[in-house]
């Protein structure tokens, strides 16, 4: 018997290789600090503000992503963002100042990254999935740790061989020889566009709710008046801040500081990433089949302890130990909070209300950005931050405990 693959798996593959990508380059940062220091004569605080204006334009254009995504299809917005992150990386090549590297990053590529991102990838998802929702969003999910665990050492690699400037010009070229094209024909933005149904199959309500998304009114007060909201949107804010803003940008910088060699940060980078995947695909099946509110209290706290590991890791060890610990929980919140968010709002638009949680995220990030390299300026450590983001773990920690729980099983029924 032949066993035929649904359509959707080629979808939540090619989200996975543009996410790998165009996620995977942004991660890679960290790896730029130092040239960029040593190029431009600039200070780790001033770096720090690239990344954080970075974070704020991504974390802006997220809600206006959400509805363009909503009106003309994640294939389009996907393809497009690929080929603005490509040209501007290309550009990156020529820059002979700060405020041009400031801007070309700073803007174009922010603006490139926020539309190849989990808001379009999650629509798609929703489009082509009611139910293992939770493990597609997951797989898509380990997009960015895969690209952190290929591209990140492979940009350090490459920097130490061609130099900064090679280095954007070859990442330009793989997103738009090989990333561009199989994004622009491979997806596909809804199941009927090749005469299918999604899996799981069409609801009853599902005809009805996507009526009401086409007509919905995106400044709709009820959503900030309603609890869920901000009990996801804060949490979620303070995730950020730990993992895109202070680890994502900083780690490299630690190892350095610690005085570990490059062949000991890029393991430990590839580690992270490595548990990073395994923690992301872990946290969508348990997503599917246990309480996502219970589980990311848990991600919280244990994320707070791996950071206590890092405070405590002057040998490699105990920093891979922190690598291990902090990668198995990294991006696994993510599957939860985007599953809590289309159940808890599942009669408003998908686009919307993602765009307004990872514009949170990316506030978060764009803090936990410059906020440890404005305080590395003037104490030559991090031990503030580390204090910092272990309080405010445990305070998402509380916050994610006091939304209503939700019962799995009987949603999971006819939507997830």
């Amino acid at each position: 018997m032949k066993m035929k693959i649904h359509y959707a798996w080629i979808i939540v593959l090619v989200i996975f290789l543009n996410l790998l990508a165009i996620q995977g380059i942004r991660l890679s940062f960290g790896a730029f600090i130092e040239p960029w220091e040593e190029d431009f004569m600039l200070d780790r605080g001033t770096i720090s503000l690239i990344s954080t204006i970075s974070f704020i334009v991504y974390g802006i254009s997220q809600p206006f992503i959400g509805t363009i995504v909503d009106k003309f299809g994640p294939r389009l917005i996907l393809s497009l963002s690929t080929i603005l992150v490509a040209f501007s990386f290309f550009l990156l090549a020529f820059v002979n100042h700060f405020w041009q590297l400031l801007i070309i990053y700073g803007l174009f590529v922010s603006i490139g990254v926020g539309g190849a991102s989990n808001v379009a990838a999650t629509v798609v998802i929703t489009n082509w999935f009611n139910k293992k929702r939770g493990v597609a969003l997951a797989i898509v999910e380990t997009g960015f740790g895969a690209g952190q665990m290929l591209l990140v050492p492979g940009s350090l690699a490459l920097i130490q061989w061609i130099g900064w400037r090679g280095t954007v010009v070859v990442l330009g070229i793989f997103l738009i020889l090989i990333v561009f094209p199989i994004v622009l024909f491979l997806i596909k933005n809804n199941p009927y566009d090749k005469g299918l149904k999604p899996i799981g199959g069409y609801s009853k309500e599902d005809v009805t709710n996507i009526k009401k998304d086409k007509n919905i009114i995106f400044f709709n007060w009820d959503v900030y008046r309603n609890k869920q909201f901000w009990f996801l949107i804060i949490p979620f804010a303070i995730c950020g801040f730990t993992t895109t803003g202070l680890m994502d940008t900083h780690l490299i910088p630690i190892a350095q500081l610690c005085g570990f060699s490059t062949s000991i940060t890029g393991a430990a980078v590839s580690i992270l990433a490595a548990f990073n995947i395994i923690g992301i695909l872990i946290s969508g099946v348990v997503a599917d089949r246990w309480s996502s509110r219970n589980f990311l209290v848990v991600l919280y706290i244990i994320r707070a302890l791996s950071l206590v590991i890092l405070l405590n890791s002057s040998n490699p060890y105990l920093f891979i130990l922190f690598a291990i610990v902090f990668g198995l929980v990294d991006f696994a919140t993510v599957a939860p909070t985007q599953l809590l968010a289309t159940q808890f709002f599942k009669h408003y638009s998908v686009g919307f209300i993602i765009g307004w949680l990872f514009l949170s995220h990316q506030i978060g990030s764009a803090i936990g950005s410059y906020v440890p390299g404005l305080m590395y300026n003037y104490h030559a450590n991090y031990n503030f931050s580390f204090y910092l983001s272990i309080f405010i773990l445990l305070i998402a920690a509380i916050l994610t405990f006091f939304l209503p729980e939700h019962n799995v099983r009987k949603e999971g029924k006819h939507s997830v």
